[in-house]
């Protein structure tokens, strides 16, 4: 039991910081545009021009802070809930003398949560056709009454605790115990809170150190790829077998590429290794304070080239040479770990290594590996898979590549039907035919937010043999199509799903909402409050996601052939009602009739 507590506790650790990071990352283009303009237009920049500098200000003032704040509140309620987050944030932003990215990432979620609860109480109760004026006064009165309270108080406390922070920094810089901060920055980055660290927290303080300062280091502690590349460079001269042959490549993708957690398995497979990680990322971070090293803006990803394009003038040469530095002593000292590591020469296969490494986890976490399943079991299992989704911490490097090598690998085997596609973790959306692939470290958050989708953790986006058997599965799969879909049809017209309904029990008709055909939910939902009305019959109607459904017979529930059978996974109780059509079937005059 304890286990498992360490483990939820972990991934709330990585939801939290995923969250930050999440208002952070889509935004990166922006903070990279203002990085640019300001290292190359303002007063003492490359090619001053005071005309182009005068977009310098706002820029970090007002539209940074309003596009973090309106990723924030769209996380937590879409687009309305967006809208609402960047009113509010105004509230903070208007006379403020620091950059307000720590109070957009207040302002934004608190608008999204604020609305969401706000329509949950009320929006079921609006009568048909007054929609729009809820939707539009609700999100513009909470959000003027939001901005307001970031006014008179958030404002205030975020002014002071920015200032502290800022001076908090500035002290342990003139000190020089900065360095220290990569004892904790480099093993948290391989439990993949690298995106987290670096643009949840590290970016914001940097952007407020280099508005006034010109330039900072903190975006250089995570985004350094000096301390993976020496760890890299040592597998090349000194690992074994596959590890040893993978490590040039995993090495470019690294430096250039800018993809850290493409090491991140590396270390996995040799714990000992942190300490090269650690030992490089300190005397890299040394190497930047002591010699003047800084970068404008962020440079994400973590590429030699994004850090040699944001690099702010006059400071290449401390820069380089923080990258170098980290890059040899973490390769020294990767280099003595691994030729006293007697066990690679009795077992150097690291996929084998990454199998042992998974079961090891397991255990640790009270779990059995599970049993293996006979062939056709193992194919019935990817019957409705439709669509497969790599989810990473941040939605782009690594799941980008992993989609890429199965989408090759699904393609070259003919499947024509089955989409791969990837995204950051916290987007993933519950639905019907999914199958989601993420590391071994971020499967149980995936889990949770796609609870009946399949799930297939891998240790390396780049190279598992996981990826073999999904692609072997779905091929298989469609020798037994022809025969579901008989059966399927068989079923349907063998019975009525209006008959198997207990009408007694029915107090609320439900239609389950996708994200994508909100519309056509809430005009489902219209039509049958329509025709109870007519029928002067009283029944609660809604549109709900399939997570938020009570599991009580009491809801009936009326979906597509397709969305039953995912219904049916996640429920035991709820009442369901098979249609063709939504929008059309003529069961909804059945329904109607029997409803209390």
């Amino acid at each position: 039991m304890e286990a498992k507590k360490n483990t939820s506790f972990k991934a709330k650790v990585q939801k939290l910081g995923t969250n930050l990071s999440s208002m952070v990352m889509p935004n990166i283009a922006a903070i990279i545009a203002w990085g640019l303009i300001t290292a190359i237009f303002m007063a003492n920049g490359w090619f001053p021009n005071a005309k182009i500098a005068l977009l310098i200000s706002p820029m970090l003032s007002y539209l940074l802070p309003l596009l973090i704040a309106y990723v924030g509140g769209r996380l937590v309620y879409e687009e309305r809930g967006a809208v609402v987050g960047a009113i509010a944030v105004m509230g903070v932003v208007v006379g403020a003398k620091v950059p307000m990215f720590l109070g957009a990432m207040i302002m934004g979620p608190l608008g999204g949560w604020c609305i969401k609860k706000f329509d949950q109480l009320f929006q079921d109760k609006i009568p048909s056709g007054f929609e729009m004026i809820y939707n539009n006064f609700s999100s513009g009165i909470l959000g003027m009454l939001l901005a307001i309270l970031g006014t008179y108080v958030v404002n205030p406390l975020v002014v002071g605790g920015s200032t502290l922070m800022g001076k908090g920094v500035d002290f342990i810089i003139s000190i020089h115990m900065l360095p220290l901060a990569n004892i904790f920055i480099e093993p948290a980055k391989v439990l993949f809170l690298n995106n987290a660290i670096g643009n949840g927290i590290l970016v914001p303080l940097g952007i407020q150190q280099a508005a006034s300062a010109g330039k900072s280091v903190l975006f250089l502690l995570e985004s350094n790829p000096g301390p993976g590349l020496g760890i890299l460079l040592a597998f090349m001269f000194f690992g074994k077998g596959s590890a040893k042959a993978s490590a040039p490549g995993a090495a470019i993708i690294h430096f250039f590429g800018g993809i850290h957690e493409i090491y991140f398995p590396y270390i996995l497979m040799k714990p000992a290794l942190i300490i090269a990680a650690i030992a490089g990322g300190v005397s890299g971070t040394f190497t930047f304070q002591l010699l003047g090293g800084g970068l404008k803006a962020a440079a994400s990803p973590g590429s030699i080239i994004a850090i040699a394009l944001m690099t702010a003038k006059g400071a290449y040469f401390g820069t380089f040479a923080g990258v170098l530095v980290a890059a040899v002593v973490s390769f020294l000292i990767a280099a003595v770990i691994l030729k006293h590591d007697k066990s690679m020469e009795d077992d150097d296969d690291l996929a084998a290594k990454q199998a042992q490494m998974q079961a090891m986890k397991a255990e640790s976490k009270g779990k059995e590996m599970p049993t293996a399943m006979s062939a056709q079991e193992s194919v019935e299992s990817y019957r409705d898979v439709k669509k497969v989704i790599f989810a990473c911490d941040a939605g782009m490097g690594s799941s980008a590549m992993g989609a890429s090598l199965l989408r090759d690998k699904v393609k070259k085997a003919g499947i024509t039907d089955v989409t791969v596609t990837n995204t950051a973790i916290n987007r993933l959306q519950d639905e019907a035919g999914l199958l989601v692939i993420t590391q071994e470290e971020l499967a149980e958050r995936a889990a949770q937010r796609t609870p009946s989708a399949m799930h297939v953790a891998v240790d390396n986006f780049l190279s598992s043999p996981k990826y073999d058997e999904v692609v072997a599965n779905l091929k298989a799969i469609s020798q037994f199509e022809p025969t579901a879909k008989a059966e399927a049809k068989t079923e349907t017209q063998a019975s009525d799903p209006v008959a198997n309904v207990d009408f007694a029990k029915v107090t609320e008709v439900d239609f389950i909402s996708h994200d994508q055909h909100k519309g056509t939910a809430t005009m489902e939902t219209t039509l049958l409050k329509e025709r109870l009305t007519k029928a002067n019959k009283e029944v609660t109607v809604k549109n709900v996601k399939i997570n938020d459904l009570d599991d009580d017979s009491s809801h009936l529930v009326v979906v597509t052939a397709q969305a039953a059978k995912n219904l049916r996974l996640r429920y035991t109780n709820v009442q369901i009602v098979v249609v063709d059509d939504l929008l059309t079937s003529d069961k909804y005059d059945e329904i109607v009739k029997k409803l209390n």
